[in-house]
């Protein structure tokens, strides 16, 4: 839980004889664009929220500029997306002293108890799970669950607005996913391979069947004798679908794409547009698969 702490939410501007009072925002940084995107959908217009990063950038790998580390200063609040997603977090908050919210406390973990292992044997990266759980738009739920209480500490008159805020996104959210299934449940069981391992969560949610990742480690491409063997079973799996992330390398796509017997799709892992993230995902994914 984050710390209690006061906060004033008035300021007094003189207008002639007159004081007029106006209702300040509270200052959010998010270490994600998504995070960005839910912490808005609760808040609304009581909030004022920039993400350290943006969609198009590696996550795990983010150097903080001096601007940002000031706009972290006079934050409320941080919310990240935890486990060891943001290992570049730690050093900023060395320098910064603020209340921290890790939404992944409540969220229903992949890949914890046991490393998953890939094609060539190697363990996920991540050590605590794969952090890649807003891939599953189901966690939208408890991830703005924390959001909304961690609101409620900063802004306790603004609770009503915050739960109705809440309630109206996942309305929303709960018709889009049930556009979604409609869409990918043709496809169920359906064998895939990824270049990165960030499609658990969102395959878990809507029956794709990960047989193996690209990359032995994020950003580090796979040595000639990994990609013989990715070849191989990707043909005896019957793999005809190849997931990328747009930093992925073209190149090495359309050799995997190519020598594997795959159609190649490219997928955003991040927007700042949280329910635009999975129609756009959806709408590539799924003509990608009719095409097989």
């Amino acid at each position: 839980m984050i710390r209690a702490f006061a906060l004033g939410f008035a300021v007094v501007v003189a207008a002639g004889p007159f004081a007029v009072v106006a209702q300040e925002r509270t200052r959010v940084v998010t270490t994600s664009a998504d995070l960005k995107a839910l912490v808005e959908a609760v808040g609304g217009d009581r909030v004022d929220v920039e993400s350290l990063a943006v969609p198009e950038q590696d996550p795990h790998s983010i150097e903080i500029k001096p601007g940002q580390l000031a706009r972290l200063r006079a934050a409320a609040l941080l919310v990240r997306i935890g486990l060891d997603h943001e290992p570049w977090l730690a050093r900023a908050l060395l320098a910064v002293k603020l209340p921290v919210l890790d939404v992944s406390k409540d969220v229903k973990l992949l890949q914890t108890a046991t490393p998953r292992q890939r094609a060539e044997r190697t363990a996920h990266v991540h050590a605590y799970g794969n952090t890649h759980y807003w891939l599953n738009p189901d966690n939208a739920r408890p991830i703005t669950a924390a959001i909304l209480a961690a609101l409620v500490e900063l802004r306790s008159a603004d609770k009503q607005i915050f739960e109705a805020n809440r309630a109206a996104f996942l309305s929303r959210l709960d018709d889009k996913i049930a556009e979604w299934e409609r869409a990918l449940n043709p496809y169920r069981g359906t064998k895939v391979v990824v270049v990165h391992d960030s499609w658990a969560y969102f395959a878990e949610r809507f029956g794709l069947q990960i047989v193996a990742a690209v990359e032995p480690n994020p950003g580090i491409p796979p040595s000639p004798a990994e990609l013989a063997a990715l070849f191989k079973r990707m043909r005896e799996s019957g793999v005809n679908v190849l997931i990328a992330e747009p930093s992925a390398n073209p190149a090495l796509i359309r050799q995997i794409a190519e020598k594997g017997g795959a159609r190649a799709v490219t997928l955003s892992t991040s927007a700042f547009d949280y329910v635009a993230l999975f129609d756009e995902n959806v709408k590539r994914l799924s003509a990608a698969l009719k095409a097989e």
